[in-house]
């Protein structure tokens, strides 16, 4: 095996320059950086070092070949032509991470198994034996990227990502990575204040993220100290002397420098947030450098006897935790705080909206972008000096408008809610509906859908389509801010109690994915019967309010009938069923989570649940393996979905026929199917089907409140006959 080795080093957008130092540092060479990552060369040594004491890095990768491919076949036989044996063996368990963009192979699931079938193969072949897959925890992780139908096949030699130290036992909502947060205060020039003596602040501290990391660094403490789980270990390259030496020479480092770090101090008002951040502290071994105290912003109290140093903070922003007219006081009073009690300070605030960042009332001295997951974020320096302090007129204020006080523009679409509501509003109560779609792009300059949704008090889920590239970014979010001010004068409502959310076009594993972790659910109630919705910690809300007739036809044809409802969400269509006298419902959905709020969905409509089945599988597999007959199935899947439950991927135009024709095989000798689909390039075979009756029943399944969007869904009404 050769000595010098080409490596790559994975990393966030916007901190490739400080991997390049880092990488330097460590004694790399031929550095060359790019978008998202670094190419370097060296020996074991230096990858071990970089797997060791990069902060910034993601992952650590061995490319082994790179060639331009165009189909499933040119990918199995690149993967192939690679002697694996020569790396590890078949008895390690192994793990593909697949990323393709701009390329033929369009699903990252798809190439990674036809990588894995190419590496298991080649094993058979050889040995007679096979590696098996573990996708959690395995041995041997091995990445394809796909950029233009270029493929580069490499070894990962991290296994988890790098910025999973290891210490964070628990996170709060929306942590911040760690590589992230280093990366931040290396902006901060958080060393050069720490070798003066100077403190460090977290005022809104989490799970202690910021804290750790300016304590490591400070300490010169190698993040990679904090776990054992490196694939480097499993490779027949492993040096087991040269990384336990270079381990052994990273401890005695951290014990050495541990007595020099400055004082470090997190502040936060949620209590288990403090506690979270007290557990991830002693996991690293901080505890006792780190004081953690329960303070909300606006009672954080001056630090006595200390120099000046950094407050560091990542406050909440508009694209995930809350709304920007929101969070404007909670910057104002953190901008008030800086200024009375921190003169001669640095600050560094990360935030997502420049809006946010002018509620400070300080003018920030310089700004780095970065990228928070797929969020850009501005991190922005201030000196808290009076110098830079913004007139108060030119400091933000909490919105105090009226509608008569907006924009032509805008007021155009207050009044058009005004309107809708008045209209719409009538017509729910007379329908006894307390769910309904308000808005839906009326006016295309403000595309979103909003819906009202009644329960203890009026709660408004405004949801913001993408919007398209031809429109001017900084345009887009102006209009967004508009809307977000328009709507709670509009409506009269508060402004806690608008949920929004910007829709973009969905992947398969973001189906299920959470939004946050609030677990705020209310009880609505849609002609008589009453669900649970949650309006902030997922994309949708737990009830599909366009299968409102849906759901309505499925208990009037539900009386004394076997009911199967396949993806079936919260069981919503299943309640109705129950309602409408089935004998028997069987709900099925590849989340847990769901079918839980499916029984409490039940449970709240007071369904005795013995006689009702709710089963947790991938209804693709389920379907052809149940043995069941069914007299009523509605059948309402995902457009796409990759989720990592299933064993293959599931495309709705590919995929319909055959999922039709098995639940054909499962419904009773004039049993009914509703077949249904929400997306909007859809086209239905019903070649495949010429011994059933067909009837496309889309349009007497469309709500009023739908009717400005009548391609919200399809629906076909399909009979088994004879």
């Amino acid at each position: 095996m050769v000595s010098q080795y080409q490596y790559f080093a994975t990393t966030p957008k916007y901190t490739e320059s400080l991997l390049c130092e880092e990488l330097q540092l460590i004694g790399a060479d031929k550095i060359k950086a790019t978008i998202g990552g670094v190419a370097f060369c060296g020996d074991l040594s230096v990858a071990y070092k970089a797997c060791l004491w990069s902060r910034i890095a993601s992952r650590i990768l061995l490319p082994l070949k790179k060639k331009e491919i165009y189909d499933a076949e040119q990918l199995y036989n690149l993967v192939y032509t690679i002697n694996w044996g020569d790396y590890f063996l078949a008895t390690n368990s192994i793990a593909v991470d697949f990323h393709t963009s701009n390329s033929n192979i369009s699903h990252s699931q798809f190439g990674a198994q036809k990588t894995k079938d190419a590496i298991v193969d080649q094993f058979r072949q050889h040995t007679g034996k096979r590696p098996s897959v573990d996708k959690v925890s395995a041995e041997i992780r091995i990445n394809v990227h796909l950029n233009k139908n270029i493929a580069t096949v490499s070894l990962d030699l991290c296994g988890h990502s790098l910025q999973q130290r290891g210490y964070r036992l628990q996170n709060v909502a929306a942590p911040l990575k760690e590589n992230l947060a280093a990366a931040i205060l290396m902006r901060a020039r958080w060393l050069d204040i720490a070798r003066q003596g100077g403190p460090l602040v977290d005022p809104m501290c989490g799970s202690g993220t910021f804290l750790i990391e300016a304590a490591c660094m400070t300490a010169n403490i190698a993040p990679g100290l904090f776990r054992e789980d490196f694939s480097l270990r499993y490779l027949k390259t492993y040096d087991a002397l040269l990384w336990n030496q270079l381990r052994s020479n990273a401890n005695n480092n951290r014990t050495h420098n541990a007595l020099d770090i400055p004082p470090i101090i997190g502040f936060d008002s949620d209590h288990e947030a403090i506690s979270i951040s007290q557990q991830n502290c002693h996991s690293a071994g901080l505890s006792q450098y780190i004081t953690l105290e329960q303070r909300p912003i606006e009672k954080m109290r001056k630090i006595n006897a200390l120099k000046p140093g950094l407050v560091v903070s990542n406050p909440p922003y508009g694209e995930r935790l809350g709304i920007v007219d929101k969070l404007i006081p909670l910057y104002q009073n953190l901008g008030d705080k800086l200024k009375d009690h921190f003169p001669a300070w640095r600050a560094a605030i990360l935030t997502s909206e420049q809006t946010l960042g002018q509620a400070t009332g300080i003018r920030a001295k310089r700004i780095n972008t970065f990228y928070n997951g797929n969020i850009a974020c501005q991190l922005l320096h201030f000196d808290i000096d009076a110098s830079h302090f913004m007139r108060q007129k030119n400091a933000l204020k909490p919105q105090q408008n009226t509608i008569k006080t907006l924009n032509t523009s805008v007021q155009m679409f207050a009044n058009r809610l005004i309107k809708n509501l008045k209209h719409l509003g009538k017509w729910a109560n007379k329908q006894n509906i307390g769910c309904y779609r308000l808005y839906d792009a009326d006016l295309p300059e403000y595309a979103f859908a909003i819906d009202v949704y009644q329960s203890d008090k009026l709660y408004i889920h405004m949801q913001e389509y993408t919007a398209p590239k031809t429109i001017d970014p900084s345009k887009a979010k102006q209009r967004s801010q508009d809307a977000l001010c328009a709507v709670p004068l509009a409506l009269r409502v508060e402004v806690d109690q608008i949920y929004y959310k910007q829709r973009r076009r969905q992947t398969g594993t973001q189906q299920y994915e959470k939004l946050n972790n609030e677990k705020n659910f209310i009880t609505v109630q849609e002609s008589g019967r009453q669900f649970l919705v949650n309006l902030q910690d997922y994309l949708d809300t737990g009830l599909f309010l366009d299968h409102r007739i849906t759901r309505s036809l499925i208990q009037k044809l539900a009386n004394q009938q076997r009911f199967l409802n396949l993806f079936a969400y919260t069981g919503t269509a299943s309640v109705y069923a129950a309602l409408g006298g089935a004998t028997q419902t069987t709900s099925v959905d590849i989340s847990n989570t769901y079918l839980d709020w499916s029984k409490k969905n039940f449970i709240l409509n007071e369904i005795n649940l013995k006689q009702h089945r709710f089963i947790q599988a991938d209804c693709l597999e389920w379907i052809k393996n149940d043995t069941n007959q069914y007299d009523l199935i509605f059948l309402d899947p995902p457009t796409f979905s990759n989720s990592k439950k299933m064993n293959r991927h599931f495309d709705i135009q590919r995929d319909h026929s055959g999922l039709i024709k098995a639940c054909l095989a499962r419904l009773s000798t004039d049993g009914i199917l509703l077949f249904s689909s929400n997306y909007r390039k859809f086209k239905f075979d019903a070649s495949e089907f010429t011994l059933q009756r067909i009837e496309d029943i889309s349009k007497q399944t469309i709500p009023k409140d739908f009717e400005r969007n009548h391609n919200i869904h399809r629906c076909w009404k399909i009979q088994k006959t004879g």
